[in-house]
């Protein structure tokens, strides 16, 4: 016999916040039980909830706690700094990396002057792009990989871009370049990045200014198999890393010996997967203008100059010289929706630190400060009380960063508001589906595929009693309900206890629990 619903008017107290009435059924009971059980395991007796979840259309409140006080947000970051970004630029728009030449081509492809690439805000430069015009990504994205032993490598080469271009240049009857190949950076000031990966935020970023190392375990006893990636001459790599019994741990250093010359120590246990690394280079100008130089030259260009020769500024032209100079090639990245996809989906750091700085070109400056002047001033045409936030950078990685629930939640309630709506929330992690939400929950989930939200780590060392402290887990985003209710929601805890790095895993499952609930009963 079925039950028959009724209408229920339930006020559910976290802390003392009342919350407006809701439609239940007979389970009402049920559902507050279960949502507080979480809340209240004995991990959380230390921390603080920071929660508000709503009716995304009209904003009737449905639960709320502290969700006035600012909260540490970790990469729930990103979701402001994405939409300030999506506001300014728009899902379509596309950044243009052009390359001038500077003198006069002869009758028989001599160019008797100087070849300039300029950048121009391509975060991934064709390094990630696909046949069908995507921005590929792996749900544990390379640039994390020195965190953990599940990174992967896309499959594009990430120098496509620049072959590209050198292609272009050669198409068009440039045969022998006689002057210098130079990089012109001077898009912004470069900057640091917050959060694990990357830490330069840099004009020119090409495969994220990392070296990729896939370290292949042979016998146990025998040396594994190191090999890296892009292909360049430009780096040496020593590397000798052991294959031990399986049932050890790997353990990979990697550091740069001298400019140019890496290396690559450790062990990695037998019959495991192949073990992505990388190793950040610390000069992306110069290492631009070598990988350039050397695509040139596969192009079948002939250049006098070297690509191992340091990247100068001395000899690039005035900012209006661009104007009326001859361009001979351009790469035209994918539209901005896809570099939103990435840095939501997998929670890249670099390319979300990146934002701000973009955000300032777009105005005529060039520093983070103005960048981030610039965000809190479009967040506010959002709906955001920019009052209620703080941030030192665009990843969420900086000690400024707080947000409370209420900022969070007016944010998302704006987006959803908006006309290209679902291209926003496809951008978003997708719970038990993809990115950083692909495994949080069991793979029969009923919630699975209904939510898509933003999640958000910060953790620090406990030296003191050796462990980890997590600062903050975060998620962040939109629930269809089993009613057939959209709601938008934020939830946030700060400050727990935690054995090692790895158990933040442990409130991963915890907040996809939470999420998993709502989506079941609302």
């Amino acid at each position: 016999m079925m039950r028959r619903r009724a209408w229920l008017l339930l006020s559910i107290f976290l802390g003392a916040v009342p919350c407006t009435p809701l439609v239940f059924g007979d389970d009402a009971e049920a559902w507050k039980q279960q949502f507080h059980e979480v809340l209240e395991r004995p991990e959380y007796r230390p921390s603080h909830w920071g929660i508000l979840v709503c009716d995304a259309a009209t904003g009737d409140v449905i639960l709320e706690q502290n969700a006035d006080k600012l909260f540490a947000p970790a990469s729930v970051t990103k979701l402001f700094s994405v939409a300030a970004a999506w506001e300014t630029f728009g899902p379509d728009h596309r950044f243009v990396t052009p390359v001038y030449r500077r003198g006069l081509v002869d009758g028989d492809g001599r160019l008797d002057g100087d070849v300039i690439l300029v950048a121009g805000g391509d975060l991934s430069l064709g390094g990630r792009t696909t046949a069908q015009g995507e921005i590929a990504f792996r749900n544990g994205d390379h640039t994390y990989a020195n965190g953990n032993s599940t990174a992967q490598l896309t499959a594009e080469e990430p120098l496509a871009g620049l072959n590209e271009l050198a292609s272009a240049i050669a198409s068009a009857g440039i045969r022998r370049i006689e002057g210098d190949i130079l990089v012109d950076s001077r898009l912004f000031e470069s900057a640091s990045s917050t959060g694990s990966g990357p830490d330069r935020v840099a004009p020119f970023q090409i495969n994220d200014n990392v070296l990729d190392f896939v370290i292949q375990p042979g016998a146990d006893g025998q040396p594994a198999t190191v090999t890296w990636r892009p292909e360049t001459s430009l780096f040496d790599v020593d590397a000798l890393v052991d294959t031990v019994g399986a049932d050890e741990k790997p353990q990979i250093e990697l550091s740069w010996a001298t400019r140019g010359r890496a290396v690559v120590r450790g062990r990695i246990p037998a019959d495991r997967a192949p073990l992505v690394k990388v190793l950040e280079w610390p000069d992306p100008d110069s290492v631009a203008r070598g990988l350039f130089i050397e695509a040139l030259r596969r192009a079948g260009i002939t250049t006098k100059a070297s690509p191992l020769t340091p990247a100068s500024r001395e000899s690039l032209p005035s900012a209006d010289w661009y104007a009326t100079a001859p361009r001979i090639a351009s790469l035209e990245s994918p539209a901005f929706s896809e570099e939103a996809k990435l840095i939501l989906k997998v929670s890249h750091n670099l390319h979300a630190s990146t934002l701000p700085l973009l955000l300032a070109v777009r105005h005529g400056k060039r520093t983070l400060s103005d960048g981030l002047a610039i965000e809190g001033e479009v967040l506010s045409k959002l709906g955001v009380d920019r009052t209620s936030i703080s941030f030192g950078g665009g990843a969420g990685g900086d000690r400024a960063d707080f947000v409370t629930p209420r900022a969070t939640v007016a944010l998302l309630r704006t987006m959803f508001g908006r006309p290209d709506f679902d291209r926003f929330r496809a951008a978003l992690p997708v719970l038990g589906v993809d990115g950083t939400l692909a495994t949080v929950v069991p793979p029969d989930s009923p919630a699975r595929g209904r939510v898509s939200a933003k999640t958000g780590t910060l953790y620090w060392d406990d030296n003191l009693n050796r462990r980890t402290l997590l600062t903050s887990k975060a998620l962040a985003g939109y629930i269809d309900g089993q009613s057939g209710r959209r709601l938008a929601f934020a939830i946030f805890v700060n400050l727990a206890h935690l054995p090692s790095p790895d158990e933040t895993v442990r409130e991963g499952k915890a907040l996809g629990r939470l999420a998993e609930i709502l989506q079941q009963s609302l």
